[in-house]
């Protein structure tokens, strides 16, 4: 298990690289949410306007 972590000598640049991307990837995740729910208020605005 501890060769695997080890990754053939390169954890140090493999490990980061994945941390990286995972953030990279939760960060894509919680815009995306946001920015639907700025979207959904933009919405109702516009329909309680036309009514």
């Amino acid at each position: 298990m501890s060769e695997f972590f080890a990754m053939g000598g390169y954890a140090a640049f493999i490990w980061p690289a994945w941390g990286l991307s995972a953030l990279a990837l939760a960060a894509l995740v919680v815009l995306a949410l946001l920015e639907r729910r700025a979207a959904t208020g933009r919405l109702r605005r516009l329909e309680n306007d036309e009514a």
